[in-house]
């Protein structure tokens, strides 16, 4: 798994390879950039983030499910990119608006020296900003792996 451009689609056999993906990620994002992951219950979305961190120079035992507490910020050592922000608004479906203030999205998503990694983003629009890029990574089962799918959305 080398380079990687946009638009893509991989089939990943495990988490491994999941891992492998957000690595691949690692290398392609930028500071500012908003990464939207969606996907069913179980399919990887913390575990490419779990290889992002690690690609960017952080502790990968850190990364867990931002399920309960909404929003982590993990330290890295990436050139441009300082922090990786974790969102996980599973529990924020059927809102009616977007809950930027109310989880600290407003600041993850105004942090220059960060990639936000957002899980469960389907509800909402996302603001885009003049510099960033919005990609959308899509994960699903496919036999005993999964498939991912990969496209910018905007900038």
């Amino acid at each position: 798994m080398n380079g990687l451009l946009l638009p893509f689609a991989v089939t990943l056999a495990d988490a491994p390879a999941t891992e492998a993906l957000g690595a691949r990620l690692a290398a392609l994002v930028c500071a500012g950039d908003l990464l939207l992951l969606e996907g069913p219950l179980g399919a990887g979305k913390t575990t490419l983030v779990r290889g992002l961190v690690a690609a960017l120079g952080g502790d990968a035992g850190e990364v867990c499910s931002p399920t309960f507490v909404l929003l982590e910020t993990y330290a890295v050592r990436g050139e441009a990119i300082a922090r990786v922000h974790h969102a996980d608004l599973y529990r924020l479906r059927g809102r009616p608006t977007a809950p930027w203030d109310e989880v600290g999205l407003g600041d993850a998503l105004a942090d220059a020296a960060a990639v936000t990694a957002v899980e469960w983003p389907e509800a909402w629009q996302w603001p885009g900003a003049p510099d960033a890029r919005t990609v959308r990574v899509s994960l699903s089962f496919a036999g005993d792996g999964r498939v991912a799918t990969g496209d910018l959305v905007s900038g």
